[in-house]
């Protein structure tokens, strides 16, 4: 539910809930206090009997002393005056004749025809509606000195009072009703907002200590804070990933180091060992001092590829690679290619194969410089592997055309590459020989970087291996052809 929609449910409720509670309390209240008669309610005979009662005991008194005192208008007039302040007013009838009648202006003498008998009783109490109004009469029946007898009444025009202690009743039921209002509104308010932001503040404390396990149950939730919690957990989840990356990366890092550290540490060594031959004459002869040479050149040139290779997996991490686009002639650029990579492998004593089976005219898109980078990767992984005590290291490297794309085949017939590794060759820092106490040297981020640059070019990568037989790389890049110009237009004319 949404906070708009519970805010407006709350104010309703603070005002429906305490009227209806209200309602029903006084209908309960007021059925209680009139035996199950709710409508009398408000008619309070109480009071207005007392002050009959208190005037009929001053009336018999003054009797016992005078018994015509009665017929004294001035005794008549003082007796009303009292009345009239309650709000009634006094009628006296004798042998049927009414004598004394002080009613209100707003009365119609025709009420004189409808009082009492004579001999009611003196607490006679009787109660009529009579114009609209409800009427409580109380009678007092005397007798004068000569015998004659005769009535006086007491007329109260009741109005709408309530009994004293209903308000004291209804107060207390009032402070219940505000009471137990305000603990539901508390408790719904408490349970739908406070309890879930509570929640949702805790999960943060935990994010702010680093623990991006700790999860909300947002399946209950609707509205904004069903949402506050998806964020949360949307971001949770970001943030882990974030933490997992990294901690990976730092271990890459890490291990980059180690890799670099330790593979510069191999041709250093042979280039000091070499150097040092060489100066304390140990090479006598010119072919001997020439070997030592080129042996301290190759050294020089892994070291600066493997300083390469670290610079460009710099920018690879950074996905900042400087690329220069162009078109390239298929035959022509990897003509030079293998032309150059084929004096090192001369030197080497591995024989190199070419064939290219594209058309002389087939273009890719291309950077000329990265793309000698995959070739050159490739090769020099192959050498590396190639694990060969025979002198018969060969490798091939084929140019195929696949209508719209060409594939490139750099094939090896070194050791090979277990299945169980084949499918993570491509990734940083994999090496089939984790020992890093084996000969070969490399930091193992060559073939991650050649399938980076590919995918940059649009194309894709892999591998076929046999173990004992060698190992196939196979990258496709697609054709550059010429868009179409003239269109319809054209056609219609030439025609």
């Amino acid at each position: 539910m949404r906070l708009k929609t519970k805010l407006t449910i709350t104010a309703v409720t603070m005002v429906l809930l305490p009227l209806f509670l209200i309602t029903m309390a006084f209908i309960l209240i007021g059925g209680i206090m009139n035996e199950g008669n709710t409508k009398n309610l408000i008619y309070d005979n109480t009071r207005y009997m007392r002050i009959a009662d208190d005037i009929f005991e001053k009336i018999s008194q003054d009797i016992s002393s005078n018994p015509d005192i009665l017929t004294d208008s001035a005794y008549l007039d003082k007796i009303n005056e009292e009345v009239l302040m309650e709000g009634g007013y006094v009628i006296v009838r004798q042998s049927g004749d009414i004598i004394s009648y002080n009613g209100s202006s707003n009365d119609d003498n025709d009420l004189t025809l409808i009082l009492p008998e004579y001999g009611s009783g003196p607490d006679h109490l009787s109660g009529f509606f009579y114009n609209d109004e409800k009427k409580l009469i109380r009678q007092f029946d005397f007798t004068l000195s000569d015998g004659t007898n005769g009535s006086l009444f007491i007329v109260f025009s009741l109005q709408t009072l309530i009994a004293p202690e209903f308000f004291g009743y209804m107060f207390v039921a009032m402070c219940a009703i505000l009471l137990l209002t305000s603990l539901i509104l508390t408790a719904w308010t408490r349970s739908g907002i406070f309890k879930p932001v509570g929640e949702l503040n805790v999960a943060m404390q935990k994010i702010k200590d680093g623990n991006f396990d700790y999860r909300l149950n947002d399946s209950m939730e609707k509205g904004e804070i069903g949402e506050m919690y998806r964020n949360y957990e949307d971001m949770r989840l970001r943030l882990k990933e974030s933490a997992q990356e990294k901690l990976e990366h730092e271990q890459q890092n890490k291990e980059l180091i180690r890799n670099i550290s330790h593979d510069l540490k191999t041709p250093i060594t042979t280039i000091r060992g070499y150097a040092e031959g060489l100066m304390e004459g140990v090479a006598t002869t010119p072919e001997k001092q020439q070997k030592y040479l080129k042996t301290i050149y190759n050294k020089a040139n892994d070291m600066n590829n493997l300083i390469n290779e670290l610079t460009l997996y710099s920018s690879i991490d950074n996905n900042r690679i400087p690329y220069n686009f162009r078109k390239l002639n298929v035959a022509d650029y990897f003509g030079d290619c293998v032309e150059e990579v084929g004096m090192d492998m001369e030197g080497r004593g591995i024989k190199l194969n070419y064939s290219n089976l594209t058309a002389p005219d087939t273009i890719v898109i291309a950077d000329p410089e990265q793309l000698k980078r995959v070739i050159n990767n490739i090769v020099s992984n192959s050498v590396k592997y190639m694990d060969r005590n025979d002198d018969h290291g060969q490798i091939d490297i084929r140019i195929l055309d696949e209508v719209d794309s060409i594939r490139i085949e750099i094939e090896d017939n070194g050791r090979g590459i277990a299945q169980k590794d084949l499918a993570n060759i491509f990734e940083r820092f994999y090496r089939t020989d984790s020992s890093r106490n084996s000969k070969h040297q490399g930091s193992g981020i060559g073939l991650s970087i050649v399938k980076k640059i590919i995918e940059d070019h649009g194309g894709y990568i892999w591998a076929t291996s046999h173990e004992g037989e060698g190992t196939t790389m196979h990258f496709v890049l697609r054709k550059y052809t010429e868009p179409v110009t003239g269109g319809y237009d054209e056609q219609n004319t030439n025609s």
